[in-house]
């Protein structure tokens, strides 16, 4: 992460005397756990925020004091106290609520998985999902999709069908300073890890108005996403087919999933 303050997908300035800087760091901690660090100790928590090591020590034992940290003296991880903050979100936000029951729609008579995705600074976040459940029974296996994994994943924007539809929603300005502030890890041998060709793609999606993504993010895994607009024409979201490449072929998918997601995005504009 190696930043001071944490991304938020609404996050706004404000003045220097309103800002707590110490809550500020508190939440940059605990953002510096992810699925690549599950376990961090001080030192590893100090690199991934740019705070002094004696810093993110206290700020992981307060945060274990308070009950959102769990520890074993030496590392310290991420404890379910946590998703009371998911679960309210989930809970009050309208966005998650509206895109529901089309994606339980879509899933249902299709049997494929469907998720509705927000951008958040480097990653996307999975703010409704349907299918996967259903694709896990079908396909007899017990490993879900990493696409899909569950309701909050984080998922890097750049590897993402999804991810290069909602950047290809920002301005010029906005997405030079989105390039400039970015590392394009390579994920599969597909991923686009070269600025160029990632700009040329996000370029595409904006002209076509939807972005197919083939195996970038996990091997044997595609997916087709379409922008969400609200009635003001504003992309507020993205929503997403994502169908193993051994049951479809990209070409496939393209032509019998995009009208079913266009068909949906109109169908939700009004409600967003």
């Amino acid at each position: 992460m190696n930043q001071n303050t944490p991304s938020s997908a609404s996050s706004q300035v404000i003045a220097s005397a309103d800002l707590i800087v110490g809550m500020v760091k508190g939440m940059a901690v605990l953002e510096s756990f992810d699925t690549e660090r599950q376990r961090l100790n001080a030192t590893q928590a100090a690199q991934r925020t740019g705070i002094t090591r004696a810093a993110a020590r206290r700020h992981m034992l307060t945060l274990a004091s308070l009950g959102y940290l769990e520890t074993d003296g030496r590392y310290f991880w991420l404890s379910s106290k946590v998703l009371r903050f998911s679960g309210s979100y989930l809970a009050s936000a309208r966005l998650p609520r509206v895109l529901q029951p089309t994606l339980i729609r879509l899933s249902a008579a299709t049997r494929e998985s469907f998720s509705a995705v927000v951008l958040d600074g480097g990653e996307v976040v999975i703010v409704a999902r349907s299918g996967d459940e259903l694709r896990q029974h079908l396909l007899g296996t017990d490993r879900l999709m990493a696409y899909g994994l569950h309701l909050g994943a984080r998922l890097p924007a750049h590897a993402t069908s999804t991810g290069q539809m909602l950047l290809a929603a920002k301005t010029r300005a906005e997405l030079a300073s989105w390039f400039k502030q970015r590392v394009l890890t390579r994920l599969t041998a597909y991923t686009l890890t070269d600025s160029r060709a990632l700009r040329e793609r996000v370029a595409q999606a904006a002209r076509d108005d939807y972005c197919l993504a083939v195996q970038e993010h996990e091997l044997g895994v595609q997916a087709l996403a379409v922008p969400l607009r609200n009635a003001q024409g504003q992309v507020v979201a993205a929503l997403n087919m994502v169908v193993p490449t051994r049951q479809r072929t990209p070409e496939s998918l393209l032509r019998e999933g995009l009208p079913l997601l266009q068909a949906a995005a109109g169908e939700l504009r009004g409600m967003l």
